[in-house]
């Protein structure tokens, strides 16, 4: 098996070597410390990481292997094998051959490893019997053997004596590693001592440096690029200094100042013009080197997308061969370069687009025949670059989103209802198969599962702080189009005021700016809307999403408002603001783990001034708007206070028996404002439920003494609680068990292998 394609050939070296140095580390401490078992865990997953590389390129042979190196891994930390001398020798002989196979897959250059007969050394069965290579018998009975060890089973396994008959592939004598050709990350030229090149003196061209450093650095340049800001801030107030004193001098010229304050004011006026003149210089200086460096660094992680575009067309060939299907997969625009970072996060996403695109939307070759399309369907998979952004898009021809069956199951889950459904968009019913758990299939696959994926992508594609469009024609196919920044560092983006507060959109989805007549506006299906160019568009306050405190309309008077129009793919929707300030770029600063998602924010920075800003989520935005939330309404004859006293604040019962994720949902829940009280089961939860007045229940389903199951049913049977609503949240996700939820009486039922804190307090603030 040789390795055809270049780039994936070299990574795959380099990433191999890199798995089996920690594979030997990782058993040389196992042997030093047998009781200490901590160290399994990494090794098997440097074992299945090898392994999984190795399937993707179609290296059966050390695939094979290394599966029985990770079996056997796994029967140690299950305690079903004691780890012997014996068993270390035999490792690292398996180490040695798929260094081997691996070096053959690379270079083309025959191994001399029995991908047959070498995992039976390996697995302690009798190996072949191998021709002596000289005829000394003592020289044979020097050598070792180990000895075969009994078929697996869930019992410890003894290393009997060992024979003395060798293995040719695997001599159990030490020796040195076999030689590997040098990787594409570190070139070595010899000096003169190693007799190959003379007088050539020894360098390396190249060196590897971990990611994690030029994460590093990318954010050191960032706060550089603040710094550059904060130098021509004070810059600008300099310049306001030198205004200030020229029209000092002006009204205090010649009005009897003697010649010592005349020297004075002249000695002033020259040190004064000088900084100026060198805090320009500094600044723009500064801003030169701080964009060279930035750009020069951001290089360093820019891969081509062809890293990930080309692990598809091996996976599309077989996926669609197994489901009887013809399907071309066109690559286009895969030298197109984007951060490292966005080629690690959006591999997965990619991947779950188009196994759902050959599973659910591509149709058989017989019923492409009968809609009268070509037998052969295409993929088509897509990057391009604009100045601030990399596009990637997957296209099907497939029969497309069916609308009807979105809506269908959008009511079923409770998610809209039939009005508000048929006050949406297409783009906008499209977008709920983001939704976790969503899917309109009534058949679980393997190769799409049910529902789970598409929410996976969203995810990743917001961490990116990006922004995903689905089109879909019905019987023509389906685009899903992701939008992500070139940079992941920092970001260009208007600078608005709100409520006295400085809040930043990003400028890649501002359209324009106007100013609107508060006459101007009127409502449709109770939205606030303004048209323009004959299309009616969406608007809100945009304090009222963020929950700011602001003038009232009132107050405000009938003066035009300045309102952003902003543009996600086409979705347009308009935001009023007290002010536009101006454009900037800003370093990005996550939100603490603690935060992990906060509705409406993508993250915060410091800006020039000093003063911590706000960067706001567009698609949240837009998803608040259409949900028609306005979070607060100030009324002018309540203060604060008596706002406060006014809210009432709804109690949960949780019921859950693990104590980690029953801290953790209360933190969840408490955050959002909800009083909880916890049960630590089913029993405890349904005595806690007689014993207080609740306005919502949210329980596991696998619990002792009363399982949530049985706790909803015995509720149910109360004529007080019919209206009471309950959540079950539990890692019980088949169809069967979300309609035993059901018919116990839950209103709702999330999965934990998908959950999202958005989801539950989502869900939480439907029933309530």
């Amino acid at each position: 098996m040789f390795i055809e394609d270049e780039e994936l050939r070299n990574l795959y070296q380099t990433a191999s070597e890199e798995h089996l140095q920690k594979l030997e580390a990782g058993l040389l401490q196992l042997e030093k410390s047998p009781d200490d078992l901590s160290p399994l865990e990494e090794l098997l997953r440097e074992a299945h990481s090898l392994k999984g590389d190795s399937r993707m390129l179609g290296v059966n042979t050390v695939e094979k292997l290394i599966h029985q190196i990770e079996h056997l891994l796994g029967g140690l930390q299950r305690q079903e094998v004691t780890l012997t001398p014996e068993l270390s020798d035999r490792f690292y002989q398996g180490l040695d051959a798929v260094r081997k196979l691996v070096n053959e897959a690379v270079t083309g250059n025959p191994s001399g490893v029995d991908s047959f007969h070498t995992p039976a050394p390996l697995m302690g069965a009798a190996p072949p019997p191998a021709p002596p290579t000289h005829p000394n018998p003592a020289a044979t009975e020097a050598d070792h053997e180990v000895a075969p060890l009994p078929e697996p089973e869930p019992v410890a396994i003894q290393t009997p004596e060992i024979p003395s008959t060798p293995e040719p592939l695997l001599p159990l004598t030490p020796q040195p590693s076999p030689p590997t050709p040098p990787t594409t990350t570190t070139t070595v030229i010899p000096t003169a001592t190693n007799g190959k090149t003379g007088t050539e003196p020894y360098r390396i061209e190249t060196i590897r440096v971990a990611t994690r450093h030029l994460d590093d650095l990318i954010t050191q340049t960032g706060e550089l690029t603040v710094t550059k800001i904060r130098i021509a801030h004070v810059a600008s107030e300099l310049e306001s200094v030198l205004n200030t004193w020229g029209e000092w001098k002006t009204r205090h010229t010649g009005q009897n100042q003697s010649e010592q304050e005349q020297t004075l004011i002249e000695r002033l006026d020259t040190l004064l013009q000088q900084l100026k003149l060198s805090s320009q210089e500094n600044s723009t200086r500064l801003e030169m080197i701080a964009g060279n460096l930035e750009d020069r660094i951001r290089t360093l992680r820019l891969l081509p997308l062809s890293n990930i575009f080309s692990l598809f067309p091996r996976m599309v060939r077989d996926l669609a061969k197994q489901q009887g299907k013809d399907i071309e997969l066109i690559l286009e625009g895969s030298e197109t370069t984007a951060d490292k970072r966005i080629l690690e996060e959006m591999k997965d996403p990619l991947m779950h687009i188009i196994r759902n695109a050959i599973d659910h939307g591509i149709e058989s070759p017989s019923d492409r025949l009968a809609a009268g399309k070509p037998p052969t369907a295409t993929i088509r998979l897509k990057g391009h670059q604009t100045t601030s952004n990399v596009i990637i898009e997957v296209s099907d021809d497939g029969r497309g989103l069916d609308l009807e069956k979105i809506k269908r199951k959008a009511i079923e889950r409770g998610l809209h209802s039939a009005n508000e459904l048929a006050a949406m968009t297409p783009a906008q019913i499209y977008n709920l198969i983001f939704t976790p758990g969503f899917s309109t299939q009534t058949l679980i696959t393997e190769v799409s599962g049910r529902g789970v994926g598409l929410d996976v992508v969203q995810t990743n594609v917001e961490h990116l702080k990006g922004s995903i469009q689905v089109q879909s024609t019905p019987g023509q196919g389906t685009t899903f189009r992701i939008q992500l920044g070139t940079t992941l560092a920092t970001a260009n983006v208007l600078l608005v005021d709100v409520g006295g507060l400085t809040q930043a959109i990003p400028v890649e989805y501002v359209e324009t700016s106007l100013l609107i007549d508060p006459n101007d506006v009127f409502t449709v299906e109770g939205r606030e809307t303004i048209a323009i160019q004959g299309q009616a568009i969406s608007v809100a306050h945009l304090a009222q999403l963020l929950d700011i405190e602001t003038l009232s309309a009132e107050a405000n008077g009938n003066r035009s408002l300045p309102c952003i129009l902003l543009r996600m793919g086409d979705e347009r929707f308009g935001l009023f603001v007290d002010q536009v300030i101006d454009t900037q770029d800003v370093v990005l600063k996550p939100q603490s783990k603690l935060l992990k998602r906060v509705r409406n924010i993508a993250g915060a920075t410091i800006l020039g001034t000093g003063e911590v800003c706000m960067i706001l989520n567009p698609m949240d935005l837009l998803k608040s708007i259409q949900r028609g939330r306005t979070a607060f309404v100030p009324r002018p004859d309540l203060t604060a206070n008596d706002r406060k006293t006014t809210t009432k604040r709804a109690t949960v019962l949780l019921a859950e028996d693990s104590i980690t994720i029953r801290t953790q949902e209360k933190r969840i829940l408490e955050g959002a404002g909800y009083t909880v009280i916890t049960a630590v089961d089913g029993l405890d939860g349904f005595n806690k439920l007689k014993a207080g007045q609740f306005d919502a229940v949210i329980s596991d389903v696998q619990m002792p003494n009363l399982d949530g199951l049985a706790m909803t049913r015995r509720i149910r049977e109360y004529p007080e609680y019919n209206e009471l609503p309950i959540i079950l949240v539990t890692s019980l996700s088949s169809e069967d068990d979300r309609r035993r939820g059901a018919e116990a009486g839950a209103n709702a039922y999330i999965t934990k292998g998908t959950f999202d804190q958005s989801v539950l307090l989502e869900t939480l603030e439907r029933l309530v």
